[in-house]
């Protein structure tokens, strides 16, 4: 791991570089093909944004190990959030994309980043209203731990335990124009 300084003061330690990440999430679709009967079935909704990134690449490697594509969607769940009265910055809303009736599929929930599990919870209740999958899994590339409600993933590219404090950034060269990296930032 290296570390760098960054102009406010705080450290930065690389926790992931792109080789690690691309490993992770590959290692993540063979998980998941080996759970379900069938790819062909699997929803997978990304969260975003860049849940929709990891999504997308775990179903270009699920592509490649099963050879049928799984379906490859986008869950908004801005308005589902429970922090909405005090978070400082509006969330963007994204537009829910889901490709497929979700009744009676697997559908895996996607995301980069698992902190206190509010997001996971968010994502299930905008699913409400799309349908009754007939499993939902969660999948995530990093798992920081500390919990605050009884969620966990299924799939975790890496668990990167962290303080509370500390600051997780994920970054992908197809959105950020930088290397794909996961950054540790220490206040």
């Amino acid at each position: 791991m290296s570390t760098d300084h960054n102009p406010s003061n705080r450290i930065s330690s690389i926790a992931l570089e792109s080789e690690a990440i691309e490993k992770a999430i590959r290692r993540m679709a063979h998980e998941i093909v080996e759970r379900h009967e069938s790819s062909e079935r699997i929803v997978l909704a990304g969260i975003p944004t860049r849940g929709v990134e990891v999504a997308r690449r775990l179903a270009n490697h699920i592509a490649k190990i099963d050879g049928v594509s799984p379906y490859l969607g986008i869950i908004d769940i801005s308005m589902h959030r429970d922090d909405l009265s005090i978070r400082g910055k509006v969330t963007t809303l994204e537009v829910t994309d889901l490709p497929v009736d979700l009744d009676s599929r697997p559908l895996v929930l996607v995301d980069d980043v698992f902190f206190t599990g509010r997001t996971a919870r968010a994502a299930l209740d905008a699913l409400a209203s799309f349908g009754r999958p007939s499993t939902i899994q969660l999948a995530v590339l990093i798992d920081r731990g500390h919990r605050e409600l009884p969620i966990r993933p299924d799939y975790v590219g890496k668990n990167l335990p962290t303080s509370r404090e500390e600051k997780i950034r994920v970054r992908f060269e197809s959105l950020d124009g930088v290397p794909d990296s996961v950054v540790a930032i220490k206040s």
